[in-house]
Formats: C-alpha cells, structure tokens, sequence
C-alpha cells in the first residue's frame, strides 16, 4: 500500500506543510497518494477531486495534489475559483520543481517544497481571512494499490 512508502513522520511534514501553507491563505490543500495509476493522470485527480469532495469550499479554491509513486506520475488540480484568477501556466514552476525532485530522489522534499510554493502563489489570489475555517481534512489520503 501506498501509506507504507511514508513513515508517521514523513507524514506528519507533510501535514506540517499543509498547515504552513494554508496559513497564509484561505486556500485549502490535500494530498492522496497511491502507488498505481492506470487512467489518464488529471482524469485519475478529477475523479478523486470530487470523490475527497474538494469542490465544497466556499471559494471553490480547493488544490489536490496527486500522486502515483509506482508509476512515476503526479497531477496538480485546483478549483474554478482558483483557476478562473490565475493564469494557464500558474502551476508550471511547482510542477517542474516537484519533477525535479522526484527525478533526484527526493520525494518528501518534492511533496513538502511543491505545498509550500501552493500556498504561497495562492496568498496572493485568497490570502488568509481573520474569520476563515479549514473546510477541508487536512491529512493525506491514500488509495489501496
């Protein structure tokens, strides 16, 4: 299974990254991580999208972060309220940095550093609200190949 390619606190940074980047912005972030993909990697984050109900944010400014780790394939999808205010290529340099990552070897650091770059580009369109909530279970998700 997925989870046991992470130990307690290998999760418990990505957690820690979570909260850090949602911290400075209104924007809500989730992980799920599986070992297989065997469809189209953004229909495979599109069907997840909806199943982890990441479409329910006030501000439709939901991000999921999906990865295959045995195959090697990873998918960044936000929301409507996301992309109808940021530009096609807005997260190209997150992508690139997380592909350069995962080709070094350095998945944790790759997962950690792409959250963290989310948050921050996303301060700009959502930035933290005094009043805002976490609508969304911060922990990682995983699949059960």
């Amino acid at each position: 299974m997925a989870k046991e390619s992470f130990s307690q606190e290998e999760q418990d940074q990505i957690l820690e990254a979570i909260k850090e980047a949602e911290s400075s912005s209104s924007g809500e972030i989730r992980i799920h991580i599986e070992n297989h993909c065997k469809e189209d990697v953004m229909d495979r984050a599109a069907y997840l999208f909806e199943q982890l109900e990441m479409h329910k944010t006030e501000a439709r400014n939901g991000v999921l972060f999906y990865l295959a780790l045995k195959d090697h394939r990873f998918a960044i999808l936000a929301d409507v309220g996301i992309n109808q205010k940021v530009e096609d290529n807005f997260w190209d340099e997150i992508s690139q940095q997380m592909a350069n990552d995962f080709k070094a070897d350095r998945l944790l650091d790759g997962i950690c550093t792409a959250i963290k770059m989310a948050g921050y580009q996303l301060k700009e369109h959502f930035p933290y609200q005094e009043n805002d909530q976490n609508e969304l279970n911060d922990e990682i998700s995983f699949g059960k190949n």
